[in-house]
Protein backbone atom coordinates (compact mmCIF):
# COMPACT_ATOMS: atom_id res chain seq x y z
CA UNK A 1 0.00 0.00 0.00
CA UNK A 2 1.42 3.69 -1.08
CA UNK A 3 1.13 5.59 1.75
CA UNK A 4 2.05 9.91 1.97
CA UNK A 5 5.82 10.92 3.16
CA UNK A 6 5.43 10.87 6.59
CA UNK A 7 7.80 13.95 7.75
CA UNK A 8 5.51 16.27 5.50
CA UNK A 9 3.19 15.16 8.05
CA UNK A 10 5.36 15.71 10.95
CA UNK A 11 5.97 19.41 9.62
CA UNK A 12 1.57 19.92 9.43
CA UNK A 13 1.91 18.88 13.21
CA UNK A 14 4.35 21.60 13.74
CA UNK A 15 2.47 23.88 12.32
CA UNK A 16 -0.45 23.55 14.01
CA UNK A 17 1.07 22.98 17.09
CA UNK A 18 2.01 26.73 17.29
CA UNK A 19 -1.30 28.42 16.89
CA UNK A 20 -3.73 26.58 19.19
CA UNK A 21 -7.18 28.33 19.58
CA UNK A 22 -10.31 28.14 22.11
CA UNK A 23 -13.36 26.34 20.76
CA UNK A 24 -15.15 27.55 17.63
CA UNK A 25 -12.24 30.14 17.95
CA UNK A 26 -10.28 28.19 15.61
CA UNK A 27 -10.19 30.37 12.57
CA UNK A 28 -6.43 30.01 11.88
CA UNK A 29 -7.16 26.01 12.71
CA UNK A 30 -9.82 25.86 10.38
CA UNK A 31 -7.95 28.23 7.29
CA UNK A 32 -4.60 25.87 7.55
CA UNK A 33 -6.76 23.03 7.35
CA UNK A 34 -8.80 24.14 4.75
CA UNK A 35 -5.63 25.22 2.81
CA UNK A 36 -3.89 21.57 2.94
CA UNK A 37 -7.43 19.69 1.83
CA UNK A 38 -7.55 22.18 -1.31
CA UNK A 39 -4.06 21.15 -2.30
CA UNK A 40 -5.43 17.26 -2.89
CA UNK A 41 -6.41 16.16 -6.01
CA UNK A 42 -10.65 17.56 -5.67
CA UNK A 43 -12.31 14.80 -7.87
CA UNK A 44 -13.89 12.93 -5.02
CA UNK A 45 -13.80 15.77 -2.34
CA UNK A 46 -16.69 17.55 -1.43
CA UNK A 47 -16.24 20.24 1.26
CA UNK A 48 -18.60 22.00 3.68
CA UNK A 49 -17.60 24.46 6.72
CA UNK A 50 -19.98 24.58 9.78
CA UNK A 51 -18.84 27.36 12.23
CA UNK A 52 -15.12 26.86 12.96
CA UNK A 53 -15.07 22.86 11.91
CA UNK A 54 -14.87 21.38 8.93
CA UNK A 55 -16.95 18.24 6.85
CA UNK A 56 -15.00 16.57 3.70
CA UNK A 57 -16.82 13.49 1.97
CA UNK A 58 -14.96 11.60 0.11
CA UNK A 59 -16.85 10.07 -3.20
CA UNK A 60 -17.00 6.04 -3.23
CA UNK A 61 -16.69 4.30 -6.43
CA UNK A 62 -19.69 2.01 -5.69
CA UNK A 63 -20.69 3.15 -2.42
CA UNK A 64 -23.07 0.42 0.02
CA UNK A 65 -21.88 2.29 3.22
CA UNK A 66 -20.56 5.23 4.15
CA UNK A 67 -17.91 5.27 7.27
CA UNK A 68 -16.73 8.42 9.57
CA UNK A 69 -13.63 9.31 10.91
CA UNK A 70 -13.25 12.36 13.53
CA UNK A 71 -10.40 14.80 14.59
CA UNK A 72 -10.94 17.42 16.96
CA UNK A 73 -9.78 20.84 16.84
CA UNK A 74 -9.20 23.14 19.91
CA UNK A 75 -6.33 23.86 22.05
CA UNK A 76 -5.97 24.60 25.93
CA UNK A 77 -5.47 27.40 27.77
CA UNK A 78 -2.25 25.93 29.26
CA UNK A 79 1.02 28.00 28.78
CA UNK A 80 3.45 25.68 27.21
CA UNK A 81 6.46 24.20 29.00
CA UNK A 82 8.04 22.16 26.56
CA UNK A 83 11.40 22.26 24.84
CA UNK A 84 10.40 22.38 21.34
CA UNK A 85 11.50 24.64 19.01
CA UNK A 86 7.63 25.42 17.50
CA UNK A 87 6.42 26.36 20.53
CA UNK A 88 2.87 27.61 20.39
CA UNK A 89 2.67 31.12 19.36
CA UNK A 90 -0.31 32.16 21.83
CA UNK A 91 0.29 32.96 24.93
CA UNK A 92 -1.28 30.93 27.28
CA UNK A 93 -2.51 28.91 25.13
CA UNK A 94 -1.41 24.98 23.98
CA UNK A 95 -2.19 21.64 22.10
CA UNK A 96 -1.40 19.80 25.37
CA UNK A 97 -4.20 17.21 24.86
CA UNK A 98 -2.63 16.06 21.33
CA UNK A 99 -5.40 17.55 18.97
CA UNK A 100 -2.48 19.07 16.86
CA UNK A 101 -1.32 15.04 15.92
CA UNK A 102 -5.21 14.51 15.88
CA UNK A 103 -5.46 16.55 13.13
CA UNK A 104 -2.90 15.52 11.18
CA UNK A 105 -3.34 12.02 11.33
CA UNK A 106 -7.13 12.97 9.82
CA UNK A 107 -5.09 15.07 7.43
CA UNK A 108 -3.11 12.14 6.52
CA UNK A 109 -5.86 9.61 6.11
CA UNK A 110 -7.69 12.13 3.91
CA UNK A 111 -4.53 12.37 2.05
CA UNK A 112 -4.40 8.30 0.82
CA UNK A 113 -8.08 8.13 0.15
CA UNK A 114 -7.41 11.47 -2.26
CA UNK A 115 -5.40 9.56 -4.34
CA UNK A 116 -6.67 5.79 -3.66
CA UNK A 117 -10.66 5.09 -3.96
CA UNK A 118 -12.56 2.51 -2.48
CA UNK A 119 -15.80 1.28 -2.45
CA UNK A 120 -17.83 3.37 0.25
CA UNK A 121 -18.03 6.54 0.82
CA UNK A 122 -15.37 8.19 3.60
CA UNK A 123 -16.83 11.56 5.70
CA UNK A 124 -13.95 12.98 7.13
CA UNK A 125 -15.16 15.10 10.77
CA UNK A 126 -12.77 18.06 11.81
CA UNK A 127 -14.95 19.20 14.89
CA UNK A 128 -14.33 22.34 16.86
CA UNK A 129 -14.76 22.66 20.56
CA UNK A 130 -13.76 19.07 22.10
CA UNK A 131 -12.33 20.99 25.16
CA UNK A 132 -15.59 22.99 25.63
CA UNK A 133 -18.21 24.38 25.55
CA UNK A 134 -18.47 20.96 23.41
CA UNK A 135 -18.53 21.16 19.26
CA UNK A 136 -19.65 17.34 18.82
CA UNK A 137 -23.74 17.56 20.03
CA UNK A 138 -24.02 20.79 18.11
CA UNK A 139 -22.19 19.42 15.13
CA UNK A 140 -24.39 16.43 14.86
CA UNK A 141 -27.51 18.31 14.40
CA UNK A 142 -25.78 20.89 11.99
CA UNK A 143 -27.93 21.12 8.20
CA UNK A 144 -24.27 20.10 6.96
CA UNK A 145 -23.95 16.67 7.87
CA UNK A 146 -27.28 15.23 7.75
CA UNK A 147 -26.40 14.01 4.24
CA UNK A 148 -22.94 13.13 5.15
CA UNK A 149 -23.96 11.06 8.31
CA UNK A 150 -21.86 7.81 8.20
CA UNK A 151 -23.06 4.20 9.12
CA UNK A 152 -19.91 3.26 11.27
CA UNK A 153 -17.67 6.14 12.86
CA UNK A 154 -13.72 5.82 13.99
CA UNK A 155 -11.43 8.48 16.32
CA UNK A 156 -8.53 8.04 18.13
CA UNK A 157 -6.81 9.88 21.12
CA UNK A 158 -2.95 9.97 22.39
CA UNK A 159 -2.08 8.09 25.03
CA UNK A 160 0.99 8.96 26.51
CA UNK A 161 1.46 6.27 29.23
CA UNK A 162 1.69 4.10 25.86
CA UNK A 163 4.80 2.88 23.81
CA UNK A 164 4.61 4.16 19.85
CA UNK A 165 3.16 1.24 17.96
CA UNK A 166 0.67 0.13 20.82
CA UNK A 167 -2.76 1.01 20.06
CA UNK A 168 -5.60 -0.09 23.02
CA UNK A 169 -9.14 -0.10 23.40
CA UNK A 170 -12.17 -2.40 24.44
CA UNK A 171 -15.99 -2.72 24.04
CA UNK A 172 -18.40 -1.11 25.57
CA UNK A 173 -17.91 1.81 28.10
CA UNK A 174 -14.04 3.28 27.26
CA UNK A 175 -14.29 7.16 28.73
CA UNK A 176 -16.87 8.51 31.78
CA UNK A 177 -19.86 10.68 31.45
CA UNK A 178 -18.70 14.05 32.73
CA UNK A 179 -19.83 17.38 33.70
CA UNK A 180 -18.31 20.95 34.78
CA UNK A 181 -19.21 21.96 38.12
CA UNK A 182 -19.54 26.21 39.21
CA UNK A 183 -20.33 27.12 42.01
CA UNK A 184 -20.54 30.74 43.13
CA UNK A 185 -21.73 31.94 46.72
CA UNK A 186 -22.70 35.21 47.88
CA UNK A 187 -22.82 36.28 51.63
CA UNK A 188 -21.83 39.79 52.76
CA UNK A 189 -18.65 41.14 52.90
CA UNK A 190 -16.68 43.54 55.64
CA UNK A 191 -13.49 44.52 57.72
CA UNK A 192 -11.94 41.44 59.05
CA UNK A 193 -11.83 42.70 62.85
CA UNK A 194 -15.57 42.71 62.81
CA UNK A 195 -16.51 39.12 61.33
CA UNK A 196 -19.66 39.08 63.15
CA UNK A 197 -20.94 42.06 61.33
CA UNK A 198 -20.09 39.91 57.81
CA UNK A 199 -20.92 36.49 55.94
CA UNK A 200 -17.69 35.29 55.27
CA UNK A 201 -17.66 33.36 52.06
CA UNK A 202 -14.59 31.24 52.28
CA UNK A 203 -15.36 30.00 55.30
CA UNK A 204 -18.71 28.44 53.43
CA UNK A 205 -16.67 27.37 50.11
CA UNK A 206 -14.16 25.35 52.69
CA UNK A 207 -16.84 23.86 54.32
CA UNK A 208 -18.68 22.91 50.94
CA UNK A 209 -15.67 21.52 49.46
CA UNK A 210 -15.56 19.19 52.18
CA UNK A 211 -19.35 18.35 51.99
CA UNK A 212 -18.82 17.37 48.20
CA UNK A 213 -16.46 14.83 48.58
CA UNK A 214 -19.07 13.04 50.90
CA UNK A 215 -21.11 12.42 47.84
CA UNK A 216 -18.51 10.15 46.39
CA UNK A 217 -17.74 8.34 49.39
CA UNK A 218 -21.44 8.05 51.13
CA UNK A 219 -23.77 8.46 48.16
CA UNK A 220 -22.52 6.42 45.81
CA UNK A 221 -22.34 2.38 45.34
CA UNK A 222 -18.62 1.85 45.99
CA UNK A 223 -18.54 -0.59 42.82
CA UNK A 224 -19.75 2.12 40.55
CA UNK A 225 -16.88 4.36 40.37
CA UNK A 226 -17.19 8.43 40.46
CA UNK A 227 -15.04 11.74 40.86
CA UNK A 228 -15.94 14.92 41.96
CA UNK A 229 -12.44 17.36 41.53
CA UNK A 230 -13.07 20.69 42.85
CA UNK A 231 -10.13 22.14 40.88
CA UNK A 232 -10.27 25.80 41.82
CA UNK A 233 -11.16 28.24 44.38
CA UNK A 234 -11.48 31.78 43.91
CA UNK A 235 -12.91 34.13 47.22
CA UNK A 236 -12.42 37.09 48.46
CA UNK A 237 -10.13 40.78 47.57
CA UNK A 238 -7.63 41.12 50.39
CA UNK A 239 -6.16 39.71 53.22
CA UNK A 240 -7.93 41.94 55.70
CA UNK A 241 -11.31 41.98 54.02
CA UNK A 242 -14.28 39.13 54.55
CA UNK A 243 -15.05 37.94 51.19
CA UNK A 244 -18.72 38.54 50.16
CA UNK A 245 -17.96 36.37 47.17
CA UNK A 246 -16.74 32.66 46.44
CA UNK A 247 -16.70 30.37 43.41
CA UNK A 248 -15.80 26.59 43.07
CA UNK A 249 -15.00 25.22 40.03
CA UNK A 250 -14.91 21.69 39.27
CA UNK A 251 -15.60 18.61 37.51
CA UNK A 252 -17.73 15.39 37.91
CA UNK A 253 -16.90 12.20 36.36
CA UNK A 254 -18.91 9.15 36.63
CA UNK A 255 -19.63 5.43 34.33
CA UNK A 256 -23.38 5.60 34.29
CA UNK A 257 -26.08 8.37 33.29
CA UNK A 258 -27.90 7.73 36.40
CA UNK A 259 -25.36 7.99 38.88
CA UNK A 260 -24.50 11.78 37.43
CA UNK A 261 -28.10 12.30 38.06
CA UNK A 262 -28.02 10.94 41.41
CA UNK A 263 -24.43 13.03 42.39
CA UNK A 264 -26.24 16.37 40.40
CA UNK A 265 -29.44 15.91 43.45
CA UNK A 266 -26.98 15.26 45.89
CA UNK A 267 -25.21 18.41 45.25
CA UNK A 268 -28.11 20.93 45.01
CA UNK A 269 -28.81 19.27 48.28
CA UNK A 270 -25.71 20.04 50.07
CA UNK A 271 -25.87 23.62 48.33
CA UNK A 272 -29.31 24.03 49.76
CA UNK A 273 -27.63 23.66 52.73
CA UNK A 274 -24.88 25.54 52.70
CA UNK A 275 -27.39 28.65 52.18
CA UNK A 276 -29.48 27.73 54.51
CA UNK A 277 -26.59 27.08 57.19
CA UNK A 278 -24.27 30.39 56.33
CA UNK A 279 -27.51 32.48 55.25
CA UNK A 280 -26.22 33.17 51.74
CA UNK A 281 -27.34 32.34 48.40
CA UNK A 282 -25.53 30.17 46.18
CA UNK A 283 -26.02 29.20 42.01
CA UNK A 284 -24.98 26.34 40.13
CA UNK A 285 -23.59 26.05 36.97
CA UNK A 286 -23.24 22.59 35.04
CA UNK A 287 -21.64 24.16 32.01
CA UNK A 288 -20.47 21.17 29.64
CA UNK A 289 -21.88 17.96 30.01
CA UNK A 290 -20.53 14.57 27.84
CA UNK A 291 -21.75 11.74 27.28
CA UNK A 292 -19.83 8.79 28.06
CA UNK A 293 -17.72 7.25 25.04
CA UNK A 294 -19.35 3.73 24.40
CA UNK A 295 -18.00 1.78 21.73
CA UNK A 296 -20.30 -0.48 20.03
CA UNK A 297 -19.16 -4.40 21.33
CA UNK A 298 -19.92 -5.86 17.75
CA UNK A 299 -17.59 -2.92 15.80
CA UNK A 300 -15.30 -2.63 18.17
CA UNK A 301 -14.48 -6.84 18.96
CA UNK A 302 -14.20 -6.75 14.93
CA UNK A 303 -11.61 -3.74 14.97
CA UNK A 304 -9.47 -6.07 17.63
CA UNK A 305 -9.42 -8.44 15.96
CA UNK A 306 -8.41 -7.33 12.51
CA UNK A 307 -5.50 -5.41 14.23
CA UNK A 308 -4.70 -8.57 16.09
CA UNK A 309 -4.72 -11.37 13.30
CA UNK A 310 -3.37 -8.58 10.48
CA UNK A 311 -1.10 -6.19 12.29
CA UNK A 312 1.40 -8.32 14.49
CA UNK A 313 4.29 -6.91 13.08
CA UNK A 314 3.48 -3.19 12.91
CA UNK A 315 0.98 -3.07 15.90
CA UNK A 316 1.35 -4.26 19.50
CA UNK A 317 -2.46 -4.01 20.78
CA UNK A 318 -3.66 -3.73 24.31
CA UNK A 319 -7.33 -4.19 25.58
CA UNK A 320 -7.24 -1.13 27.75
CA UNK A 321 -9.43 -0.88 30.74
CA UNK A 322 -12.02 2.27 31.31
CA UNK A 323 -10.90 5.62 32.35
CA UNK A 324 -12.36 8.67 33.93
CA UNK A 325 -11.23 10.80 31.57
CA UNK A 326 -14.13 13.04 29.29
CA UNK A 327 -14.91 13.26 25.52
CA UNK A 328 -17.61 14.79 23.57
CA UNK A 329 -16.75 11.77 20.62
CA UNK A 330 -19.72 9.99 23.00
CA UNK A 331 -22.12 11.95 21.77
CA UNK A 332 -20.92 10.56 17.85
CA UNK A 333 -20.96 7.05 19.43
CA UNK A 334 -24.51 7.64 21.14
CA UNK A 335 -26.44 8.04 17.93
CA UNK A 336 -23.68 5.89 15.16
CA UNK A 337 -22.11 2.50 15.65
CA UNK A 338 -18.13 3.04 16.02
CA UNK A 339 -15.30 3.35 18.36
CA UNK A 340 -12.14 5.16 20.01
CA UNK A 341 -9.09 3.61 20.77
CA UNK A 342 -5.87 5.07 22.34
CA UNK A 343 -2.75 5.50 20.48
CA UNK A 344 0.39 5.50 21.95
CA UNK A 345 2.90 8.77 21.85
CA UNK A 346 5.30 7.58 24.55
CA UNK A 347 6.03 10.65 26.97
CA UNK A 348 6.08 10.69 30.93
CA UNK A 349 3.91 13.58 31.00
CA UNK A 350 -0.04 13.50 31.17
CA UNK A 351 -2.38 14.78 28.79
CA UNK A 352 -3.40 18.30 29.61
CA UNK A 353 0.33 19.08 30.81
CA UNK A 354 2.25 22.06 29.82
CA UNK A 355 5.42 19.76 29.07
CA UNK A 356 3.60 16.93 27.43
CA UNK A 357 5.50 16.04 24.07
CA UNK A 358 3.97 13.27 22.56
CA UNK A 359 6.34 11.32 19.67
CA UNK A 360 5.85 12.37 16.22
CA UNK A 361 5.96 8.23 14.91
CA UNK A 362 2.85 7.72 16.26
CA UNK A 363 1.46 10.24 13.47
CA UNK A 364 2.67 7.41 10.17
CA UNK A 365 1.87 4.31 12.86
CA UNK A 366 -2.03 5.88 12.97
CA UNK A 367 -2.33 6.99 9.60
CA UNK A 368 -0.84 3.12 8.07
CA UNK A 369 -3.47 1.65 10.54
CA UNK A 370 -6.70 3.31 10.00
CA UNK A 371 -6.08 3.48 6.25
CA UNK A 372 -5.70 -0.05 5.97
CA UNK A 373 -8.55 -0.08 8.31
CA UNK A 374 -10.90 1.63 6.08
CA UNK A 375 -9.79 -0.06 3.24
CA UNK A 376 -10.37 -3.50 4.64
CA UNK A 377 -14.15 -2.33 5.99
CA UNK A 378 -14.78 -0.94 2.60
CA UNK A 379 -14.46 -4.19 1.56
CA UNK A 380 -16.62 -6.35 3.87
Amino acid sequence: MTTIASNRFVQIRRDLHQIPEPGFQEFKTQQYLLDYIASLPQERLEVRTWRTGILVNVKGTAPERRYGYRADMDGLPIPEDTGYEFKSTHPGFMHACGHDLHMTIGLGILSHFAHHAIRDDLTFIFQPAEEGPGGAKPMLECEELQDLMPDEIFGLHIAPEYPVGTVATKPGILFANTSELFIDLKGKGGHAAFPHKANDMVIAACQLVGQLQTIISRNVDPLDSSVITIGKIEGGTKQNIIAENARLEGTIRTFSAETMTRVKARIEALVRGIEAGFECSASIDYGSNYRQVFNDPQVTSEFMTWVQETQQDAIQFIESKEAMTGEDFGYFLERIPGFMFWLGVDTPYGLHHAKLEPSENAIDTAIQLMTRYLTWRASK
